[in-house]
């Protein structure tokens, strides 16, 4: 996992509320393994027609969203079921940070495990940013997860919130087997102070 750094990026609206995991990955590549790129299936029944050419109405398949690293979508983005894939094709794709006012809640933890930030802002807020990004297409959005800022595209900054442990894994760049190899020392430590007030039973 990388570590989260400065965004500074050109953002995708997505306008539809309630988009679901299977929208983002479709059920059908979840048998294959981690070690594939997840990148060229996300919304993949959306971006693609059934001979494989793009479909050209869809957002991502249009310039210069192409380059999106940044998302924002209505609320409710990531429901249905809890596919961790769905998390791995944004993070594949090259995506950083997905914006919305309510995610799913299943969605919402494998992101933060998995190298994706999801930054919850009120509605309003996002309501705004999709009307810029609509109107303007490359439109800019920055985000500083060290001190926790959104920056829309007219320099107005928006606060949020994230708890202090996945903030730390995704600046770090640590999944949990990352962060618990890192606290070896420790828990060596534990082991043998546990040996000694509790020692083995015969």
């Amino acid at each position: 996992m990388k570590p989260f750094e400065l965004l500074d990026a050109v953002a995708l609206p997505i306008e539809q509320a309630n988009v679901d995991t299977d929208q983002v990955l479709p059920a059908r590549y979840l048998q294959k393994p981690r070690a594939n790129d997840f990148g060229q299936f996300l919304f993949r029944d959306l971006r693609f027609l059934k001979d494989g050419s793009e479909e050209p109405s869809f957002i991502l398949n249009r310039e210069p969203y192409r380059a999106s690293r940044v998302v924002v979508a209505a609320r409710n983005f990531g429901c249905g079921s809890s596919r961790e894939h769905a998390v791995w094709a944004l993070y594949d794709y090259g995506v950083r940070a997905v914006i919305a006012p309510s995610f799913g809640d299943i969605f919402f933890a494998n992101s933060l495990k998995n190298g994706l930030l999801p930054i919850v802002l009120p509605e309003d807020v996002v309501a705004d940013l999709l009307k810029v990004l609509v109107a303007a297409p490359g439109s800019r959005i920055g985000v500083d997860l060290a001190q926790q800022v959104v920056t829309a595209p007219d320099g107005t900054r928006h606060a949020f919130h994230i708890d202090p442990f996945p903030k730390h894994c995704l600046l770090e760049g640590l999944d949990e087997l990352d962060y618990t190899l890192s606290q070896m020392d420790r828990i060596i430590r534990f082991e043998r102070l546990y040996d000694v007030v509790m020692p083995a039973m015969p």
